[in-house]
């Protein structure tokens, strides 16, 4: 066994014994560093260099996803962070190179219209079978605000902070002040969403005109 091998074996050892790791974390420290052992040609932790730790690091992005590469530096680094900690290198290579890479941003994935379709019936079900007037409106409230969300894509910090002067359910729309108090307005097209709307105000106009706000907590 070659000085890399035991190091990274007292390593492993560390994190098992006094670190706490579980075996999942472990499984995968030890993945990641046997196959950093199998790719230097040095078994010397003295000739780990910058030169060699980022041609590693190219191979590791030709080979995996970058999620799984962040994940393989990470362990890396935290392998490198134990030998200066422990005094065996001089100087972290780590310390003389830097890491950045982007990540591919996912889109957000969308709410199948058969998941909608069902929060919706169940939260008007639970209007329509409340056993009392508070279960009612709250249920209605509930409708309210999922119908507004869905039909306008509003966010759901400017919906929370909709003034009762906001929603002019007159002629049909919604004045948002967005990032950077920038102001939109927005047309309710649905004749349904248009008439929930008006429902929860009618049953809410109370709370409304003593907070303020469209949507009230009360």
């Amino acid at each position: 066994m070659n000085e890399l091998q035991t190091r990274i074996k007292d390593y492993l050892a560390y994190c098992q014994d006094q670190k706490r790791l579980d075996a999942k974390t472990l499984k995968a420290y030890r993945t990641d560093l046997a196959q950093f052992h199998a790719y230097v040609p040095s078994s010397s932790i003295s000739e780990m260099t910058p030169d060699l730790l980022e041609a590693f690091i190219r191979n590791l992005h030709q080979t995996y996803k970058p999620r799984t590469v962040k994940r393989k530096i990470a362990s890396l680094k935290a392998l490198f962070h134990y030998f200066e900690y422990r005094d065996l290198i001089g100087q972290n290579p780590f310390n003389k190179i830097q890491v950045r890479f982007r990540e591919p941003v996912l889109l957000p994935r969308t709410i199948p219209l058969h998941t909608m379709e069902l929060l919706m019936s169940t939260i008007y079900r639970q209007a329509s079978d409340a056993s009392t007037t508070y279960q009612k409106k709250r249920a209605l409230r509930d409708a309210a605000v999922i119908e507004l969300l869905f039909a306008t894509g509003i966010r759901i910090s400017e919906l929370c902070f909709l003034k009762e002067a906001d929603v002019c359910l007159l002629d049909r729309t919604i004045l948002i002040y967005g990032k950077g108090s920038k102001e939109r307005k927005i047309q309710i097209g649905s004749d349904a969403v248009a008439h929930t709307l008006e429902a929860y105000k009618n049953a809410f106009i109370a709370e409304i005109q003593s907070c303020g706000y469209f949507f009230t907590s009360q």
